[in-house]
């Protein structure tokens, strides 16, 4: 799955990735490839990230939202 991380202002992250784990307001969830489509809210935490050789990516999240599309798609928009 493609995972695309971005800030108000720039792109952070944009990356073939195996695994990304989230803070949402309704709790912790974990998006491997084929995840059911879904739009949540985020909350105050990390966003990790794996990407497909296995390096882990950690960017700190406040508050936004991420959208996962059909196809294997993750956008996360950061405030």
């Amino acid at each position: 799955m493609i995972v695309h991380i971005y800030s108000l202002r720039k792109p952070v992250y944009e990356q073939e990735s195996r695994s990304v784990n989230l803070k949402t307001i309704s709790g912790e969830i974990t998006i491997l490839d084929d995840h059911r489509p879904l739009i949540a809210p985020l909350a105050t935490g990390n966003i990790r990230v794996i990407d497909t050789q296995g390096k882990e990516e950690v960017v700190e999240s406040k508050s936004g939202f991420v959208e996962v599309r059909p196809g294997g798609e993750v956008n996360i928009l950061l405030k």
